[in-house]
């Protein structure tokens, strides 16, 4: 049925003697029982050089007819939709992520969790929970987390136990194996959003106000610079793309990440990654050296996924040598705490500088940061768009041109609370003149 003639039998009667009815099992492990012994059979039967060539659908037809055989022969008791849910696990199995294919295509999980083959959490809504799947044992979850990273031409073994990749669709993906996960195979995936939301979308899903909206896109379109800072699942991508959607398209735009996620809607866009370094003597190549590069590929705009280290002197000096309008993410919990970390960033490029001569640089160059924040309720939402003015002494100067406040949690525990402005007129208003958007910037902060 796959290629081969003939079958190789091996001792199946354990499983066959569960899988027919006994009483003392369980219907969950009677129908795991007959799934193994199915996948056993048929895992037997395929020759990879005819399944590679078959289309999902032939394959789907055809690994329907074995299961159906499978169950005639052994004489199991299987219904047309027990069938059908068979076949599919195992063309999953085959083409798809296996136990996980279900919860990729759920488009309201966001982020899938594998702690060892017998736990696997999701983030479903903004929220944790048991996805009440499991793998067979680690040799499975190991052998998917080998296929995903080999994908992409990397590979994960006990001489490089830590692997950054990311899926076809463009998921991020993070495998850790033993002997570092001490419980088992771990794999994070943060699953990409093929729904590119804008900043009005955002609004309706309660993450900001119509008028920091409004914000938010003169900001894009009057090229200021931009440090979006939050923490682990914030949305922090999601927002850079949103407000991406304010750039010119005549605009020669060039992103770089770790793992490709970022997918911009103007028609010049040029996406690069970074490689990490292998055993066959592969040089890795950083954030760092791809910003020097993207510099001599004529930029409008540089959009770094994440500022983690060396890279962020880099970047600012992108920013300050003609490539206004640039943008950056970074891990930090408030604004203060964004220039703090970015301070620290450039500290570890060895710059021999006075720390009040690094701060006024930075306060120089960053001209807005946005922090946006994933709160208890699961909704995420910007809690600052933060505007840095300049020193004061050796402190940041900055001011909220919008804030959210925080009043109380519900009984059903919803966050509730108020976006704020700051009426006051943004630093940056000139350049605003410039693109004609004054009088709009001034309205929306309520000021003459």
């Amino acid at each position: 049925m796959f290629g081969r003639k003939t079958l190789t039998q091996q001792s199946l009667t354990s499983h066959v003697n569960t899988v027919r009815g006994n009483s003392s099992v369980k219907d969950s492990e009677r129908q795991q029982s007959r799934f193994e012994l199915i996948h056993t059979e048929v895992m037997l039967t395929i020759e990879p050089a005819v399944v590679v060539q078959l289309s999902r659908e032939e394959l789907e037809t055809r690994t329907f007819e074995a299961v159906g055989d499978i169950a005639l022969r052994h004489q199991l008791p299987m219904g047309g939709q027990e069938q059908k849910q068979m076949m599919l696990r195992l063309v999953d199995e085959m083409l798809g992520l296996g136990p996980l294919q279900v919860l990729i295509d759920d488009p309201n999980i966001t982020d899938i969790m594998v702690n060892g083959h017998k736990e696997v959490f999701i983030e479903h809504n903004g929220k944790l929970k048991s996805a009440q799947i499991s793998f067979r044992d680690e040799e499975h979850v190991l052998n998917l987390a080998r296929r995903i990273v080999s994908r992409i031409g990397r590979r994960i073994d006990e001489t490089n136990p830590m692997v950054d990749a990311r899926l076809p669709d463009g998921s991020r993906v993070n495998v850790l194996i033993p002997p570092l996960a001490l419980d088992g195979t771990c794999i994070s995936i943060r699953k990409f959003s093929h729904n590119k939301r804008s900043l009005s979308q955002l609004a309706e899903l309660g993450a900001m106000s119509s008028d920091m909206v409004t914000l938010l896109d003169i900001i894009a379109r009057c090229r200021v610079n931009v440090l979006i800072s939050g923490g682990t699942g914030a949305g922090k991508t999601t927002l850079l793309n949103a407000m991406s959607f304010g750039f010119s398209p005549d605009e020669r735009i060039i992103t770089i990440e770790d793992a490709a996620e970022l997918k911009l809607a103007q028609p010049h866009v040029i996406r690069i990654e970074t490689r990490p370094a292998n055993t066959e003597g592969l040089e890795a190549v950083d954030q760092r050296h791809l910003l020097k590069n993207a510099l001599r590929m004529r930029p409008d705009r540089i959009i770094l996924g994440e500022v983690r280290g060396a890279e962020a002197l880099d970047m600012m000096q992108a920013m300050n040598t003609g490539h206004d309008g640039s943008m950056c993410t970074l891990h930090a919990n408030s604004p203060p705490d964004a220039l703090i970390r970015l301070e620290n960033m450039l500290l570890m490029a060895e710059v021999h500088l006075p720390a009040t001569a690094l701060r006024r640089q930075i306060a120089g160059t960053i001209d807005i940061i946005v922090q946006i924040e994933r709160m208890r309720d699961g909704l995420r939402r910007v809690t600052h768009i933060t505007e840095v003015v300049g020193l004061e002494g050796e402190q940041y100067l900055t001011r909220d041109l919008f804030s959210f406040d925080y009043q109380m949690q519900s009984s059903q525990g919803n966050v509730v609370g108020q976006f704020v402005s700051g009426n006051i007129v943004p630093h940056f208003i000139e350049k605003a003149r410039y693109y004609q958007l004054d009088t709009r910037l001034k309205q929306v902060m309520g000021v003459n």
